[in-house]
């Protein structure tokens, strides 16, 4: 394994050890300032969006739990495979989200991280039966992104 698929594995393998620590910063520290994270609920966030997103995930999860494996990288890219085990604090409800994630690196720092999982699954666990059966519709899925948005939009104000 060449240095920098080496170094962008433990990239990777510090991000996930920081996140089950609930060590923000350490998790933030692996990313460029202009980092671009995708995934289902949250959409596309870059930079600064990216950052209150961690923060407000886990300062809002008491009891958040983080299993990581399968973690691969090149010199350019790599992946990883995570679970995380958390109530919904919306619900009471507990979820146990299995996620798929790739990266791009670009001068030893996360440039872009996309993060993939059925948000079918994730709302038939959060949501309770209405997920179950409405999670695939289109208008059920946009209300679960608005929300997300309007949460991290109040976060990023109060948390300037």
């Amino acid at each position: 394994m060449a240095d920098a698929a080496r170094a962008n594995t433990a990239l990777i393998e510090r991000f996930y050890s920081a996140f089950a620590r609930r060590d923000v910063e350490t998790m933030l520290s692996c990313y460029r300032p202009d980092v671009v994270f995708r995934d289902p609920v949250f959409g596309t966030l870059s930079g600064q969006e990216v950052r209150a997103m961690w923060r407000m995930l886990n300062a809002r999860a008491a009891d958040l739990a983080i299993e990581f494996g399968n973690v691969t990288a090149t010199e350019g890219d790599g992946s990883a495979h995570w679970e995380a085990r958390y109530t919904y604090t919306a619900t009471g409800r507990p979820v146990h989200n299995r996620i798929d994630a790739s990266f791009e690196f670009r001068d030893g720092s996360i440039a872009n991280h996309v993060d993939r999982f059925s948000l079918w699954r994730w709302a038939a666990m959060a949501l309770g039966i209405r997920g179950a059966l409405l999670g695939w519709l289109p208008p059920v899925r946009s209300s679960i992104r608005a929300r997300a948005a309007k949460g991290l939009a109040a976060y990023m104000a109060a948390n300037p």
